[in-house]
């Protein structure tokens, strides 16, 4: 397992004239240390969404998956990989997620990552950018990631 060490910045969609607002921050829950991203999704002005993004190296050869350990507000959320094949911001692989009540580690097989809005093939070898994304639908987000790490 190798541990990933994101310099986590919010994103929303404010960029493209959305509303959706949110806060991101390095804090101490009651489970632990966490990343902890709250805010409001609003489809207002054809916004819809907030995430937690960064720059990260492609998994290590022989790499099966992703490890996420999360808590949050028992919503629905994404994690949107992208490689260097992609070139439009609204392209990326997704796969969804509910983040638990109470801090779990959840694994994501990369054979199991969804393509959106590409034809191109995913290759887990030219990833360079992660999200935590809140989406697609007006709601409170409120997710803490403890830490990330491929497997």
């Amino acid at each position: 397992m190798k541990t990933l060490e994101p310099d986590w910045q919010l994103v929303s969609d404010q960029v493209m004239g959305g509303v959706s607002a949110g806060t991101l921050s390095a804090e101490d829950s009651p489970q632990g240390r966490a990343h902890h991203m709250s805010g409001r999704v609003s489809l207002d002005n054809n916004g819809g969404f907030i995430q937690m993004a960064a720059d990260i190296a492609p998994p290590p050869p022989g790499t099966k998956g992703l490890m996420l350990d999360v808590s949050g507000n028992g919503e629905q959320y994404n994690i949107h990989l992208r490689t260097s094949d992609l070139d439009r911001p609204w392209q990326s692989y997704r796969r969804s997620f509910i983040a638990p009540d109470d801090r779990e580690k959840i694994r994501f097989d990369l054979a199991d990552f969804e393509p959106h809005r590409t034809n191109e093939p995913f290759e887990p070898a030219h990833i360079r950018r992660i999200g935590i994304v809140a989406i697609g639908r007006e709601f409170d987000a409120d997710v803490w990631v403890y830490s990330i790490a491929w497997y």
